[in-house]
């Protein structure tokens, strides 16, 4: 059975250091891919977007700069960590998110106590052992059926 811990959290879309406005962000963890997390961005007037990378690099995200390439995720200041920074990538094009940070690590306790860190592929493997089985299984039903 495949289980998720889902959250809203509120974040400011920095469009400039002069403009930002507040979002909504629907952040989701999924058993079936245990080692991604999803976000998906309320952009107003546009279709959401969501991107999906790996739950450790915003783990470690939170608490010091990580990421290469797409998606980057440090504190906003290096002394608090208070506040989170999302910075997502497409060709020249980037968009910059700011939260804060107790409901990121709230979401992330909640994906722990799902599936703890370091478990992943334990429940992966099971996964596909179970589809499988499960194709095995409706095989054989539909050659004797």
């Amino acid at each position: 059975m495949r289980e998720s811990v889902q959250a809203e959290v509120m974040m400011s879309f920095l469009v400039s250091e002069e403009l930002s406005f507040r979002i909504p962000v629907e952040l989701r963890y999924e058993t079936g891919d245990p080692y991604a997390v999803r976000l998906t961005f309320h952009l107003p007037g546009d279709a959401p977007v969501t991107w999906t990378f790996g739950r450790e690099l915003l783990i470690d995200g939170v608490g010091r700069p990580c990421g290469e390439g797409d998606v980057r995720v440090e504190p906003a200041d290096c002394d608090s960590l208070v506040e989170v920074l999302i910075r997502l990538q497409v060709g020249r094009d980037q968009a910059l998110f700011r939260s804060s940070t107790a409901p990121v690590i709230a979401f992330l306790d909640r994906t722990d106590k799902l599936v703890p860190l370091g478990q992943e592929g334990a429940l992966a493997d099971f996964d596909t052992h179970l589809d499988e089985a499960l194709d095995r299984i409706l095989a054989e039903e539909q050659s004797t059926g």
